[in-house]
């Protein structure tokens, strides 16, 4: 085995400290590069993802203006994509349980009991149980679709009525419905959670609800903001 490629092997997987960022940048960029890319640019973006021992200057100085520029010119969505990745890690580093990122649709009771119970236990669940033509039950799953992407580390989950193998305890009454537990413990029950808010209500105000009550952890991002962000740019 040649010695540059002992001295690569000998890298550290994930960098610490600004330099150290930017060599994981430049390293998912290589990996995240679309095969369309002419080689010239290809070979551009090996060299700025490999830093190796013996070349102390290249591995001291600065982003030079061709990287930038190199950076710059590339969609803005593999930056997302790596800052996602970097939260995911960290996630699973601190032990702070699975991600999830979207409302799962629960299809019967056993569903539901199964996911309050076997969840992780650091894993905050929230429940929307709603009916189809019930006032309010449409907007409250639009919020949590939203909600589900700002915090990942809560398992979001819906479930109609019927579906509850209980219907009688929730007519259209008492919905929409949300429930919030963890460990299996229930933390929240909210009957007919519309009454707190006005007429027209957002995804922040179901946000604030919760957090009034403590059952949301701190947001890492806001991935709906950058969704709309990157509204212009899907064709």
């Amino acid at each position: 085995m040649s010695g540059s490629i002992l001295e690569e092997d000998e890298l550290p997987a994930n960098h610490t400290g600004p330099k150290g960022v930017i060599n994981d940048w430049r390293r998912f960029k290589l990996d995240s590069v679309d095969q369309t890319v002419p080689q010239r640019r290809k070979e551009l973006l090996r060299q700025m993802s490999s830093p190796r021992e013996d070349d102390k200057e290249r591995v001291n100085r600065k982003m030079s203006v061709q990287e930038y520029e190199l950076i710059q010119e590339e969609d803005e969505h593999c930056l997302k994509r790596y800052r996602k990745n970097c939260m995911q890690e960290m996630h699973e580093r601190l032990s702070f349980g699975p991600t999830f990122e979207a409302v799962y649709e629960l299809e019967s009771g056993e569903d539901f009991l199964e996911v309050i119970e076997k969840e992780h236990r650091l894993t905050p669940v929230v429940v929307h149980i709603y009916q189809h033509g019930v006032k309010g039950c449409e907007q409250v799953n639009s919020c949590l679709d939203c909600l589900a992407s700002e915090y990942p580390s809560v398992k979001f989950c819906r479930i109609d009525a019927v579906a509850t193998g209980a219907a009688e305890r929730f007519s259209s009454e008492v919905l929409p419905t949300l429930l919030v537990y963890k460990a299996g413990e229930l933390l929240g029950n909210f009957l007919a959670v519309t009454k707190h808010f006005n007429e027209e209500f957002f995804a922040t105000d179901v946000e604030a609800f919760l957090n009034e009550y403590g059952l949301l952890p701190e947001k890492e991002f806001t991935a709906c903001a950058d969704e709309e962000d990157e509204g212009g740019d899907v064709e």
